[in-house]
């Protein structure tokens, strides 16, 4: 039988297999990509380079947005059932078979293709994502059975850290065997790719959807050795009543003022937050013209600030609570964005830089590195705040609202994303609406008890 510390690094675990989902797939690699040989298909049916990749973006952000609707509208539902039958890890084991189908179905995902590419793409990473979120959602509620209250803030915080530098490891392995430099043919590393590399099929990137998959296989078996869910009275439920209890919980949001204050909040700031990761890979591709290796070593360094942010945003959350750290967090990020819709190659809010320079991109490695720190803290800060204000027997189910909250915003931001982008014809100025959203939720967090619905 596993040991209380040998629960916590299985729980571990599935931050360090899934993370790379969002490190390799959402952000640094596939996203990229996947605008590289959209701007392509474009230029193809005559739309200028500008315009080109402006509706690359936008087909990116609608099919998220897509894959977010589903998962805001089942995510509750599902927990509830599992919460309700007192099960949570057979879910875990059934959303990891879409996390692995979909990650690895990209492999197909190659240059030259028509618009049936590009679908093919958005539906198979739209599978795989739903299957972490999912995921996520189940493994997030056995935190409140890993040890006492006072504690989860620093457990969630090392967690995100650990799953952070597997996304570090996982994307300096691509880069360093798998992905060739298109100026020299060799990796980042210097090596020779292992796969070879053929520009007219980019074999080498497009490995990073297998290479996703079977991380995940590998790291999962200390998951599913170690973690063993806590003894609950079991019992079946239908689909109606699971339905028939998440209306009742949102119900309740009319008396639990603190939980509905911290729920719109994280709906919109985690909402802009999952909205950067998904295009800040986009961005630097259609902004500032970056290969996909800089955007992978753009990832590295906001890998790197995310681990030790996580870490010590873990710390300060278990010395002060996790509000403070959310906070601060969202104010660095609006900073953050702002300095996105305002920065071309040849200027920043008006302030001139050389066009033939490294300003533009020294920039943007800063504000790469405040996302990572930034984001990390404020992931595992929100993930003790919901357990603040809930209790282990009903943790799925809180969780699975939480996810809603989450995803209803999630569906929102990529769209008006999308809807910005569109109509301005600008990807800088399509990061706006996430100036805003911060900002609502910084503002919404003054309602928000710090102890949550703990005693005080």
């Amino acid at each position: 039988m596993a040991s209380a510390r040998q629960r916590i690094w299985g729980w571990y675990f599935f931050d360090w297999a899934s993370q790379p989902y969002n490190t390799l797939l959402l952000t640094f690699i596939f996203g990229p990509y996947f605008t590289e040989i959209a701007i392509g298909y474009y230029l193809g049916e005559g739309l200028d380079p500008d315009a080109s990749a402006a509706a690359a973006q936008s087909f990116w952000g609608w099919g998220i947005a897509a894959s977010s609707v589903l998962i805001a509208i089942f995510a509750p539902i599902l927990g509830a059932m599992a919460d309700s039958t007192g099960r949570r890890l057979i879910w875990v084991w059934f959303f990891s078979a879409f996390y692995v189908v979909g990650a690895w179905a990209l492999w197909w995902v190659a240059p030259g293709g028509g618009i049936d590419v590009l679908i093919w793409a958005v539906f198979f990473f739209g599978i795989g994502f739903i299957g972490m979120e999912f995921a996520t959602i189940f493994t997030n509620a056995l935190m409140p059975s890993l040890s006492d209250h006072d504690e989860l803030g620093a457990i969630s915080g090392a967690g995100f850290a650990f799953g952070y530098l597997g996304g570090l490891l996982a994307l300096v392995i691509m880069l360093g065997v798998f992905v060739a430099n298109p100026e020299t043919g060799m990796t980042y590393l210097g090596l020779p790719p292992l796969l070879g590399e053929d520009a007219e099929t980019q074999i080498g990137t497009r490995f990073v959807g297998p290479f996703t998959a079977l991380w995940y296989i590998l790291f999962m078996v200390p998951f599913f050795l170690w973690v063993k869910e806590p003894r609950t009275a079991a019992a079946h439920i239908g689909l109606g009543r699971a339905v028939l209890q998440v209306k009742d919980m949102l119900a309740s949001l009319r008396f639990r003022n603190s939980l509905k204050a911290y729920l719109l909040s994280s709906l919109l700031y985690r909402d802009a937050l999952n909205a950067l990761y998904a295009f800040g890979g986009v961005y630097a591709k259609g902004v500032l013209g970056w290969s996909i290796g800089q955007i992978g070593v753009f990832g590295i360094v906001g890998a790197a600030t995310a681990v030790l942010a996580s870490w010590i945003g873990g710390k300060i959350d278990r010395a002060l609570g996790p509000k403070p750290v959310i906070a601060v967090s969202i104010v660095v990020l609006i900073l953050v964005c702002a300095v996105l819709v305002g920065m071309t190659r040849e200027q920043i809010w008006g302030i001139a830089l050389d066009p033939a320079g490294k300003a533009s991109d020294q920039i943007l490695f800063v504000c790469g590195a405040l996302i990572g720190a930034a984001g990390g803290a404020l992931q595992a800060a929100s993930r003790t705040m919901m357990v603040r204000h809930t209790t282990p027997d009903r943790a799925t189910e809180a969780f699975g609202l939480f996810a809603l909250s989450g995803k209803v915003a999630s569906f929102i931001a990529p769209a008006l994303i999308a809807l910005v982008t569109g109509i301005s014809g600008s990807q800088r100025i399509g990061f706006s609406p996430l100036i805003a959203l911060f900002l609502i939720g910084l503002i919404l967090l003054i309602w928000v008890r710090p102890r949550g619905e703990m005693p005080a």
